[in-house]
C-alpha cells in the first residue's frame, strides 16, 4: 500500500504542476515529497472539486487527485486544490534560505510545501488564527524544524520576510502584509470580497518607489480572512471584476490621483493596467 500511494503521489506531483504551467521543477519535488495523507485528518476524509460537494473516501490514493480535501467543513476550513497553490507557489517564487511568512496555514500540508521549497536554511513562519487547527498544524509539522506555527491572526505586526503567502481572501492588500516585505520580497494572496469571488494577486516590492509590479493570476473561491475585509472595498471589487480586464492589471500604486488606467481604486491605492516601469 506504502508503494502504491508514494508511486500516486509522484504521478500527482508531475500532473498538477503540469496542469498549473509551473516553471520551477523544485515545486514538483516538493509536492512529491510531503505526505498529504499526513495533513488531512483520519479516514474517511471529505474530498471534493469545491463545485459538485464533498463525498467520503478512505482510499488514500484519492488524496492524490487535484481536489480540495475537508479538514473542517462546518467552517469552511479546507486543504485547498493543489493545482491552484502550485501555480501561487510559482508565481511566489520562493528561493532557498528565504523566509516565508504564511497567512492561514490549515493543518500544515502548504506550510510542509513552502518548508521544502526555502531548504533547511530557510524559515517558515505560519499563522493560523483557529486555535485547534493551529494545534493540529504545530503537530503536523513538528518534523520540520525551520517551521514556526503561531496561533494567531496574521493581520499585524509581522517580522520582515522574503515573501508572504496568503490562504484567506482579503478585499485590499493590507499594509501589514505590505510593510513586512523586505526590498525584492513577494506577496501572493486572494483578492476577494466575503462571499464572492476573485483572484489570486502578486505584489512585487520594488527597491524604491510608489508603483510596484502586481498581476492578477487564476479566479479563486476562499474563506475571507479575518481583519482583512472592507465592505465597501468589496463592492467596488465584485465592480472590477464584473467589468472585466483584470488580465491588464500590471502594477499596485500608492499615492496617486485617480486615473484612467485604475482597474479599481482603494483608499490610497489603486490596482493599474499602468507598467510599474
Amino acid at each position: 500500500m506504502a508503494d502504491r500511494v508514494a508511486k500516486r503521489r509522484r504521478a500527482y506531483a508531475a500532473e498538477i504542476t503540469r496542469r498549473a504551467g509551473v516553471s520551477d521543477p523544485r515545486i514538483e519535488a516538493a509536492f512529491a515529497a510531503v505526505p498529504r495523507e499526513d495533513f488531512v485528518g483520519f479516514p474517511p476524509w471529505r474530498i471534493g472539486s469545491g463545485v459538485f460537494g464533498l463525498a467520503p473516501s478512505d482510499d488514500p490514493a484519492r488524496l492524490y487527485e487535484d481536489v480540495l480535501v475537508a479538514i473542517d467543513a462546518d467552517r469552511g476550513i479546507n486543504n485547498g486544490q493543489p493545482s491552484l497553490h502550485a501555480q501561487s507557489l510559482d508565481a511566489l517564487g520562493v528561493k532557498e534560505g528565504e523566509t516565508i511568512l504564511q497567512i492561514g496555514a490549515g493543518a500544515g500540508y502548504y506550510t510542509a510545501i513552502l518548508a521544502e521549497l526555502a531548504g533547511p536554511t530557510g524559515r517558515v513562519i505560519a499563522y493560523e488564527i483557529a486555535q485547534d487547527i493551529a494545534a493540529r498544524a504545530a503537530a503536523n509539522l513538528t518534523r520540520t524544524p525551520q517551521v514556526e506555527v503561531r496561533a494567531r491572526s496574521g493581520t499585524a505586526d509581522l517580522p520582515q520576510a522574503d515573501a508572504i503567502y496568503v490562504s484567506a481572501a482579503a478585499s485590499h492588500p493590507l499594509r501589514a502584509w505590505l510593510d513586512a516585505l523586505k526590498p525584492g520580497g513577494r506577496l501572493v494572496f486572494p483578492l476577494q470580497a466575503a462571499g464572492s469571488s476573485g483572484a489570486m494577486l502578486i505584489v512585487n516590492r520594488p527597491e524604491r518607489g510608489e508603483a510596484w509590479p502586481a498581476r492578477l493570476l487564476t479566479r479563486v473561491v476562499f474563506i475571507p480572512c479575518e481583519g482583512a475585509q472592507d465592505s465597501e472595498m468589496g463592492r467596488r471589487l465584485d465592480d472590477a471584476f464584473r467589468r472585466g480586464g483584470q488580465a491588464g492589471v500590471r502594477s499596485l500604486r500608492f499615492g496617486s490621483a485617480p486615473s484612467e488606467t485604475d482597474w479599481v481604486r482603494g483608499d490610497g491605492w489603486a490596482l493599474s493596467t499602468e507598467p510599474a516601469g
